[in-house]
């Protein structure tokens, strides 16, 4: 894999910001490729077209199919990120599931 572009989405950004930033350490210590950026769930539209991963927050899957639908013509994978991966910030298992998403589109 070349590299990897994921977004994570949540109500302002806040809490996703810490989860990446968790991400981005494990993907160096991996030395995977990837950009990891957080963006409140209303800025993740703008973005589709520069990330190959969208991953939303827990509170926002009821919203997974609309955002697949959305994603679709830009060929980027969509997926809910588990309540025990956001809550505990754990990025090693973020990264983790962000390739397996992409590895499945």
């Amino acid at each position: 894999m070349d590299s990897i572009k994921i977004l994570l989405c949540c109500g302002a950004g806040m809490s996703s910001g810490f989860l990446a930033s968790s991400a981005r350490k494990a993907a160096k210590k991996q030395k995977i490729n990837a950009s990891v950026e957080a963006r409140s769930f209303s800025e993740a539209n703008e973005y589709m077209s520069s990330i190959d991963v969208l991953l939303l927050g827990p509170h926002y899957a009821t919203e997974l199919n609309n955002f697949r639908k959305k994603a679709e013509s830009y060929g980027v994978a969509v997926d809910v990120i588990p309540q025990d991966i956001y809550a505990s910030l754990d990025g090693a298992r973020l990264l983790e599931l962000a390739l397996k998403v992409k590895e499945a589109k």
